[in-house]
């Protein structure tokens, strides 16, 4: 099994302005390598676009500042054109599952960048770490690698924060067998109802911070296209949002390990995520929650400490059947949040009832309606996953693809 790992780094300035030229160069190779492939009939193959958009570029004077960074970014940014146009042709063929793939498309210098170092172009120096032409640099290291990374990659996000990412291989850790199963209901108001009872509420951190953002990206929309007080007005923006992730993803990551080591089996609900953020009214709400990403970290947890992860059909009638009696009363709307049933006279709250069916389709049949119904199995693409901490949760993170 293979994890990222993720460290934070706090390069100085000589090594800022290394890094943001290596940036610039990885991006520009990929430009001119991408528009060489549009203009092509054929697609080139990646010894072509290396010899023309780098070995003959830098002896060009327009390119001869490439010659100034380590090849080796150079190099796997056109390799990472390739992966993205063999992606692409896998997609349109129906060769590759999931949502359908956009073609390659041009970087811009905004936003976020990101290189690869290859073994020969990195190496550890004590507790720093030498990047080629970019020199030694300090890493906050929260936990130690378990095994020699092959390539790391040099991140720097939209709120102007470094990054180290490593992939290494690493054995999954099994966890002794639980006899806890549970179940869960996805919702807005309450982030996640357990079939046990338990509520649990969301942060919901961009519900809290929605006024300041409406300020700053007012402030941004009234400052001068080019001027530094814009410059400043997006960077403050960009703070805000990736403040709001983290908060986000904390929770996520906090709730999803709890579940994974209190429970032998999960069960969950199939949501249409994706179409229902296409409802106005609810989409900034649900985006708010994370219900795909907590599903996500669920499944790849669940493949890392040998639990199991059952996602039931999205068309159960989890809120319309009683729990107890198994009658189905029919479509209720959403501001019921307890009813009576009609046919035993049990009286049911809405979220809690519906957790108890998601557990009972998962195959468990501890109520009076228990039988087991068709689920799909936990997915095969999460196939790299963050190294977990019992102790501190707080710095996991994920990466699918």
């Amino acid at each position: 099994m293979k994890q990222r790992y993720r460290y934070r780094f706090y390069p100085t300035t000589e090594q800022q302005t290394n890094l943001a030229k290596a940036f610039g160069c990885s991006r520009v190779v990929w430009n001119d390598a991408l528009a060489l492939c549009n203009q092509s009939d054929k697609l080139p193959k990646n010894s072509e676009l290396q010899k023309i958009c780098i070995t003959e570029a830098k002896k060009i004077d327009e390119r001869s500042w490439l010659s100034e960074v380590s090849v080796t970014p150079l190099q796997q940014s056109v390799a990472d054109l390739g992966v993205a146009f063999s992606n692409f042709f896998s997609s349109m063929k129906g060769k590759r599952k999931g949502p359908k793939v956009k073609a390659p498309r041009f970087k811009k210098k905004s936003g976020k960048q990101s290189i690869r170092f290859t073994r020969n172009s990195f190496s550890f120096k004590g507790e720093k770490i030498y990047l080629a032409k970019v020199g030694n640099v300090k890493v906050h290291w929260s936990r130690l690698l378990p095994s020699e990374p092959s390539s790391v990659t040099v991140i720097k996000d939209a709120s102007e924060r470094y990054f180290l990412s490593f992939v290494v291989e690493v054995s999954p850790v099994l966890l002794p067998e639980s006899p806890n199963s549970i179940g869960i209901d996805l919702g807005i108001t309450t982030f996640a109802t357990l079939s046990n009872g338990e509520k649990i509420e969301a942060p919901k951190p961009l519900k809290k911070n929605l006024k300041k953002l409406a300020r700053l990206q007012k402030e941004l929309s009234r400052c001068q296209k080019g001027s530094n007080r814009r410059k400043v007005a997006k960077l403050r923006v960009a703070k805000l949002h990736s403040r709001i992730a983290d908060i986000r993803n904390d929770f996520l990551h906090k709730l999803s390990t709890r579940l994974i080591f209190e429970n032998q089996e999960i069960n969950l609900e199939d949501l249409n995520v994706s179409g229902m953020v296409k409802n106005r009214k609810l989409s900034k709400a649900i985006s708010d929650l994370g219900w795909r990403a907590f599903r996500v970290m669920l499944e790849a947890k669940a493949l890392m400490y040998g639990r199991d992860v059952n996602v039931i059909s999205r068309w159960e009638p989890t809120s319309q059947t009683c729990s107890e009696c198994g009658f189905r009363g029919g479509r209720k709307e959403l501001n019921i949040r307890e009813w009576e049933c009609l046919n035993c006279g049990a009286l049911h709250d809405r979220d809690i009832n519906a957790a108890i069916n998601i557990k009972v389709a998962g195959g468990h049949s501890e109520t009076k309606n228990g039988r087991k119904r068709e689920r799909k199995t936990l997915s095969d693409k999460a196939v790299l996953v963050e190294s977990v901490n019992p102790g501190n949760p707080v710095q996991l993170s994920f990466q699918f693809c």
